[in-house]
């Protein structure tokens, strides 16, 4: 069993920053795809950012040039850095993990966090 835990949600106004972390209880986090989604109400769950476990950044188009993903394996821990946020990136943040390729949509992940709420106000 793998457990994700992520922090550093909050309120934020437009323009802002913030950091989550998502925290792996695993030894195996080395080999995960680490992904950040979001949902926000009434919408579904939207790829975000996905980190190989090389360190490979991939971003959705809405986030590049403002949101920077990273990861530190010694630690087991993937962090979202965002930037000049928007309005429209208010939403629950859920990191996941998954061995072997990254995937934009969500259900290849099998493990994920409980999700941390972030909102920006205008």
């Amino acid at each position: 069993q793998v457990l994700l835990v992520e922090s550093g949600g909050g309120l934020v106004q437009a323009g802002g920053s913030l950091r989550l972390s998502c925290a792996a209880s695993a030894h195996t986090f080395g080999n995960f795809v680490m992904a950040w989604f979001r949902q926000a109400p009434g919408k579904e769950r939207e790829f975000v950012s996905a980190v190989t476990f090389s360190g490979t950044p991939d971003y959705a188009d809405s986030v590049k040039g403002r949101f920077t993903t990273s990861r530190d394996n010694a630690k087991n821990t993937v962090y979202l850095q965002m930037n000049s946020l928007k309005p429209e990136d208010t939403a629950v943040y859920y990191c996941a993990g998954r061995f072997g390729l990254t995937y934009y949509y969500a259900i290849p992940y099998d493990y994920w966090g409980q999700g941390t709420q972030v909102t920006v106000s205008s």
